[in-house]
């Protein structure tokens, strides 16, 4: 039996707010038809070209199996592409395509208004010490 109440449960505490925050992007990025999630895939795949699977998935803080499910619509829809590479040619590189930048172009204005929407309601010094602290929570 949970005998503390919510308020006291810093797990709930944070998957409430993280579905609060991913609502507030979702309806901005839908106008572009991509997810939150995609649109970080995306971000990271541009920062850097050709990420494994697993340099990805531990990128995104994600299981593969999880990560596999986002990406598929992605690969579906021509804005990354897969190809075998490594050493061995054994290793799954994931690179984002043409599309794909165009898609995170556009993305990036839907992006940004859901950013600023948020630090609006939320506080810009609020935002930014908020993410410090769980950037810093997923670094260690």
């Amino acid at each position: 039996m949970h005998t503390r109440p919510p308020r006291h449960d810093d797990c709930f505490a944070v998957r409430q707010a993280a579905r609060h925050i991913s609502q507030l992007y979702e309806r901005h990025l839908s106008a572009v038809q991509i997810t939150p999630t995609q649109f970080s895939i995306v971000s990271a795949l541009d920062r850097v070209a050709d990420m494994t699977m697993a340099e990805l998935a531990q990128a995104m803080v994600m299981e593969r199996t999880t990560l596999v499910r986002v990406l598929q619509p992605l690969l579906r829809n021509g804005l990354v592409m897969s190809t075998m590479g490594g050493p061995c040619q054994r290793r799954l590189q994931l690179t984002l395509t043409e599309s794909g930048r165009t898609k995170l172009a556009d993305a990036l204005r839907h992006w940004q208004a859901a950013q600023e929407e948020f630090e609006a309601k939320f506080g810009r010094r609020q935002a930014a010490r908020l993410r410090r602290e769980l950037f810093r929570l997923t670094s260690e």
